[in-house]
């Protein structure tokens, strides 16, 4: 074996890879976390490819990792050089600019990759450089041919060396065995009649890891040759089972080019669904007999072989070869027809005859590398007969309707010898339903969506065999060519954009598109985080013991179990806290260990320790606990109902007199409604993480932890342990993402894992699994928006009664605050005259939800955007008309009596309108929605206005320590954490412009309690501003003392001046500070100035939608906002575009869903959706085909550090323009069935919820038009 990780490509040290090289500097590592990973897959594709790969090629390589900060599309464009979209553009220099320079079809600027061949020799030497171990080429973006002059190769002593059986011994005896041949195999499954085969281990692994499958025996087979066969004959392919999935795609589209098309129709159908199958280091390593054999309900490639026909070869233990039709194979949930001596040795797949058609279908919640919700393999063979084409076979099977594929039967059946004809399909769909049952409370829920599904797929199946014998005699007639809109597949062309800035420098550094900082050790696997941080000899690793009730007292523990596990080392609880367990970080109301009672699943109940992070999860597990389950409140609803808030919650915002205007006759209308607006998980990359440890016996505590909020770990180990603050240091050098989800539930796990630390004096280290992490740290609050609205009948507002909700879980945590924030920004950009606003956050027995960026703004803001659509609607009029005529302006007092100033939003939606050309927009939607009866396209245009500060006062101030040493050299120390967002970049260029230095003079270091005392958390979307004005307050303190010396004479360096202040016993160290002016808000009168500014923006967003699945692709997105004079406009860019992606999962594909009310087949109280699995944020293939940013010219700021303006969360709302179009379109799909009334669209707006939306009269077999899909709130 042979493995090349991250750090073998390059390092900083000896030189970055090209492909290392070129994301870092197109800005494509933010939070860095998940940089290796993409830094090795467009590696391995770069060294499996024979010549460069495509743009196509290279964005299918990205589909299978995910970002959660930057929004792909500074990753997309810095793989773009190493592909060549047109050899002969290169070859014959058919680009040419202005001045004669050839044009690169890569990039589109001016490049030498066009140069004839007798200049390539000097372009080499111009390019490269000598260093004797390791030669990198220089960077380029003209040339991505070159990479190193010593790549890394296969060991040619592996390639000579020959394969041998091998038996390994791992944990608790298991055995692992690489047999050579079939006997071998046969002869281990007589042996062990459990074992499992495996090839790449992709369903196995995930059993024994997440499910906690144990087997005795695992034999690999990727190596017997008659598994691994690929043969053609006259009657079909054979294909043995351990053919990996990408081969089998390889050799199927090879077949298909060859032989005659009509034959491999079957072929084909499965090319295009494995193209959905996983990302492609799944199908790498994948095969088609694992996934045969797993027998998953959901199985892509299970419906297809059994209605293609497919023969499973099996083989028993004395090489006896029996054939078993697919149809008949699988008999039950997980089960085969295979006894536990056989193994599945191939498949035959017979070619197809004249007119027999075979096509795959398949809905998920997200297009790539997903699982399906409903998928189908449909085949029919057609004989014509006198003028009429009649069905003589047919297979419709269907995944994801029962515990095995179905075979559709009663539909065969009937339509076997009837004419292929609209009559005929109309029937069959009747049949369909007979034949797919699925209870109310099916295990995945989506019922009806699912159902649909069904008569979507057969009526898209029967437009594309029609399409396909078109033209032939009696062919069905009479479907309109709109209607074959339901079989075009959508061209996903590669992703572009553009990033419109001005420059405006301050000093060296300020305002300049700067990398960031940490980049080169992000893309060369060398930037260390909590988990990678070394740990002493003696460590201890630490899982908690978790509640399994939603709600109930604790009537015993038993742990005995635990402490008879492996590498245990001790096991602590609520009695053995030294200090105080209650804890909170706004008011202690939950508690560290539950002593009496659990409120909700998750809930920490314990912690234990052992040698390795394995065992101390096994005996976690371990430790039995009974209960008497009581009443839990597992919805906001039902909290309302029961009166179930949590205490001193209740708050009311009111300007005018709202009951004076309903009552009068200024409102034409009056309407009232409800929003419902789903939550939403962090997926941070880098889950919660921390090292705790002893100093002086226990004297002092130490820790290193992935926070926002060091301060808070420091707080809350020292008040559960009984130290003072002074002595417990937290540290955190960097972090994998926040978006809050780290601000203040990572704090009680920092606590967690210091009790056993402090208790056993030892180091103890605590890292959460994914799905953990999921199920018991929180997410973005659900919100539940309850309008009455007044308007006149040109669509001006003129008075809004909201009652607004947040689901706060089972502590408060920071949801007041949110709930605060989102009454703030419930009149978005709107100018109301009377306003009356009542929230309160509802107690409900989950997870306490918290911080995630935005802060309960988007949700407000959501809700207000919902009714702003509606009295479009109603008013037949567009929403912009609406949105335009309602905007706040100059002066404009809010409903919180902060007066509006320095308004720039009338300039951003004028050039925003005018850059998307939204007249011509609108006319090429409607003209396309006229012509496609079953794609729909939609636009919408979205302003935003974000205030700036912590709501809560004493929150805005911040502290820095700025350290210049004798080389002239600066060390930077602050209270804010670096979690992807640039900080520590923009503080670092604010530092060297203040002294005038070089940016590379200056360093960020860690942030610890013990530098910079009773730091803010970095949140707020505020830490440049504060961190940042801090940081120049210290800088500006040096600099007087150093003018002196300064004034003398004129030093030849900043080194040379610092050198002569430090002979002179100046100090060089100074600390800044820096708070929030003139804010404040006093909630007894509901006046005040919570902000110190506000962030404007506007999105526009276009989408085309599949009414028959609910599948959505935006096709543009353009955002402007202003950022007055950027500190870092590359990195302000970025931000935009992480938090538009980010807000269109939120807006349109992330949903949780609990064991509540609406979801009766999930376990009360748990979270379905813990892990990536079936919890889906967006992937590359989300981006917007074509994503621009502009930032707005010429709007300095004066109320921030250089004129700049906050980023960070702003732009997240933005991205509910997509969900705005979805709906646009669905209103144009709606109105095919004479549907013109409003309706609700909650987000996420899933396919589920478009699908069911787009009323027609296959969704009318099952529901209403006004059904609404249940949603965890």
């Amino acid at each position: 074996m042979h493995v090349i990780t991250v750090e073998g490509v390059g390092n900083c040290r000896r030189g970055l890879h090209p492909i290392q090289e070129s994301l870092a500097r197109s800005h494509g590592s933010q939070c860095g976390f998940c940089t290796p990973g993409f830094i090795m897959s467009i590696y391995a594709l770069l060294r499996s490819s024979q010549e460069p790969p495509t743009l196509e090629q290279i964005e299918e390589s990205l589909a299978g990792n995910l970002c959660r900060c930057t929004g792909y599309r500074p990753i997309v464009d810095a793989f773009r050089v190493f592909a060549k979209t047109n050899d002969s553009l290169y070859v014959n220099g058919a680009l040419e600019g202005h001045s004669g320079q050839f044009i690169c079809p890569s990039t589109g600027k001016p490049c030498s990759c066009g140069l004839k061949p007798g200049n390539e020799d000097e372009k080499l030497k111009t390019d490269r450089c000598s260093v004797d171990d390791y030669s990198p080429v220089s960077y380029s973006d003209t040339d991505g041919t070159i990479f190193t002059n010593k790549e890394l190769i296969f060991p040619p002593e592996l390639l000579l060396r020959k394969l041998t059986y091998l038996c390994l011994t791992g944990l608790n005896g298991l055995k692992w065995y690489r047999p050579l041949k079939l006997q071998h195999v046969l002869d281990l499954k007589a042996r062990y009649p459990d074992a499992k085969l495996v090839v790449g281990n992709t369903e196995v692994g995930i059993e024994m890891r997440l499910k906690r499958m144990e087997y005795r025996a695992l034999i690999y087979i990727a190596h017997i040759p008659e598994l691994n066969q690929l043969s053609l004959n006259d009657e079909g392919m054979e294909i043995g089972a351990a053919v990996k999935l990408s081969e089998l795609m390889k050799v199927l589209q090879t077949v298909s080019d060859k032989r005659p098309p009509y034959e491999t129709s079957s072929c084909r159908a499965l090319i295009e669904q494995i193209k959905w199958f996983a990302g492609t280091q799944i199908r790498n390593a994948a095969s088609i007999g694992g996934n045969i054999c797993t027998a998953s309900p959901i199985s892509d490639l299970n419906p297809l072989w059994m209605a293609a026909g497919a023969k499973f070869r099996i083989v028993d233990g004395k090489g006896n070869i029996r054939t078993c039709p697919a149809e008949k194979f699988f008999l039950g949930y997980r089960k085969v027809d295979m006894a536990s001596s056989e193994i599945l040795h191939s498949v035959f797949l017979p070619w197809n005859k004249q007119y027999e058609f075979v096509k795959e279908f398949k809905q998920a919640h997200r297009r790539d590398d997903d699982i399906a919700i409903v998928n189908a393999g449909m085949r029919v063979l057609l004989e014509q007969r006198d003028t009429k084409w009649v069905v003589s076979d047919a297979s419709i099977v269907y995944g994801g309707v029962a515990p095995v594929p179905l075979f559709a039967y009663k539909t065969k059946l009937f339509l076997i010898g009837n004419t292929w004809s609209k009559e005929l399909m109309q029937d069959a769909l009747e049949v369909l339903q007979e034949d797919i049952v699925l209870k109310e409370n099916a295990p995945g829920g989506m019922v009806e969506f699912r159902k649909s599904l069904t008569l979507s797929f057969f009526f898209k199946f029967f437009l594309w065999v029609c399409h396909h014998v078109d033209g032939q005699t009696s062919c069905p007639s009479g479907i309109p060519s709109s209607h074959l809109s339901a079989i075009q597949p959508f061209h996903r062309t590669s992703v572009t954009g553009s990033q419109d800035f001005d420059i405006t420098k301050h000093g060296t550094a300020v305002g300049s598109p700067e990398v960031h900082l940490s980049s080169k050790l992000q893309v060369s696997g060398e930037a260390e985080y909590t988990d990678d941080t070394p740990v002493p000899p003696n460590s201890l690793y630490a899982a908690l013991v978790l509640s399994k009730k939603p709600h109930a007292r604790i009537l015993s523990i038993d742990d005995s179990g635990a402490k008879s596990s492996p590498g245990f080392a001790g096991i602590f609880f609520a009695k053995d806290i030294p200090g105080n367990n209650n804890i909170g970080p706004v008011i202690a109301d939950e508690e560290l260990f539950a002593s009496e009672f659990v409120t909700c699943v998750g809930q920490v109940i314990g912690v234990v320790v052992a040698d390795t992070h394995e065992n101390a999860k096994n005996a976690a597990r371990r430790v039995h606990i009974e209960y008497d389950e009581l009443p839990a409140i597992l919805s906001m609803k039902d909290a309302i109902h029961c009166n179930s808030f949590h205490p001193n919650t209740e708050k009311c915002l009111r300007k005018g007199d709202v009951d004076l205007c309903f009552q009068s006759d200024q409102c034409d209308k009056i309407m009232e409604g409800e929003v419902q607006v789903g939550g939403q998980e962090h997926f941070y990359l880098e889950p919660n993480s921390s090292l705790v440890w002893t100093v002086d016996n226990g004297n002092e505590v130490h820790m290193v932890s992935s926070t926002q909020a060091p301060q808070k770990h420091q707080k809350y180990v020292s008040h559960v342990l009984g130290l003072p603050m002074s002595k417990v240091v937290c540290k955190t050098k960097r972090i994998g993402g926040g978006f809050g989800g780290k601000e203040t539930r990572s704090a009680f796990l920092a606590a967690s894992a210091a009790i056993a630390s402090y208790l056993l004096n030892r180091p103890v280290k605590l890292t959460l699994d994914r799905d953990i992490d999921m199920m018991i740290t929180g997410q973005r609050h659900s919100f539940l928006g309850k309008y009455k609205v007044g308007f006149t009948n040109n669509g001006k507002v003129l008075a809004l009664d909201l009652e607004i909700y947040n689901n706060g879980g089972n502590s408060l945590d920071l949801s007041l605050a949110i709930l605060e924030r989102a009454m703030f920004h419930s009149d978005n950009v709107y100018e109301i005259p009377n306003v009356r606003i009542n929230g309160r956050v509802c107690y409900t027995n989950f997870p306490s939800n918290t911080a995630f960026r935005g802060f309960g703004g988007p949700q407000g803001m959501l809700i207000t955007e919902n009714w702003v659509q509606r009295i479009a609607m109603e008013l037949k009029k567009s929403p912009e008309e609406i949105r335009e005529i309602n905007f706040q302006r100059e002066g404009s007092v809010l409903h919180y009596g902060q007066k509006i100033e320095h308004f720039t939003l009338d300039r951003i939606w004028n050039e925003l309108k005018t850059s998307c050309d939204l007249y011509n927009a609108r006319k090429e939607v409607d003209q396309f929605n006229s012509n496609n009866r079953w794609k729909k396209r939609g636009i919408a245009l979205i302003p935003t206005k974000f205030g700036i500060s912590f709501t809560t006062k004493f929150m805005n101030q911040a502290g820095a320590l700025v350290q210049v040493y004798t080389d002239g050299t600066v060390l930077v120390t602050h209270g804010g954490v670096e979690m992807g967002q640039g900080l520590h970049t923009k503080v670092a260029q604010i530092a060297a412009s203040s002294f005038n230095i070089p940016l590379s003079s200056v360093f960020i270091s860690e942030t610890s309690t013990d530098k910079v005392p009773n730091a803010t958390p970095t949140a707020a979307s505020a830490s440049s501003d504060m961190y940042g004005a801090a940081v120049l307050d210290a800088c500006e303190q040096i600099k007087v003392r150093m003018k002196p010396i300064a004034s003398t004479r004129n030093y030849s360096s900043f080194a040379e001046l610092a050198n002569a202040c430090y002979m002179e016993r100046i100090d060089l160290s100074a600390h800044g500070f820096f708070i929030t002016p003139d804010i404040g808000f006093d909630w007894k009168t509901g006046e005040g100035i919570p902000f110190r500014y506000f962030t404007y923006g506007a999105a526009f967003a276009e989408v085309e939608i599949d009414t028959l699945t609910g599948d959505f692709h935006t096709t543009k997105a353009d955002v402007t906002l202003d950022l007055g004079f950027s500190l870092n406009p590359a990195i302000d860019v970025g931000q935009i575009e992480g938090a538009f992606i980010q807000g269109l999962g939120w807006a349109a594909l992330e949903e949780l869903k609990w064991g509540d009310p609406a979801h009766r087949w999930i376990p009360a109280g748990f979270l379905y959706t813990c892990g990536p699995g079936n919890y889906k944020i967006p992937s590359v293939n989300d981006v917007p085909l074509k994503f621009n940013i502009s930032l707005l010219k010429g709007a300095p700021n004066a109320k921030a550090i250089h004129s700049s303006k906050a980023v960070g969360e702003p732009p997240f709302f933005l991205a509910s323009a997509v969900l705005f179009a979805i709906k646009d379109a669905i209103v144009s799909a709606r109105a095919e069935v004479g549907c013109s009334d409003w309706f609700p669209l909650d987000n996420p707006a899933t396919p589920e919820r478009i699908r069911m939306a787009c009323t027609d009269e296959f969704t009318k077999a099952f529901v209403d038009s006004d059904f609404r899909p249940k949603l965890s709130i």
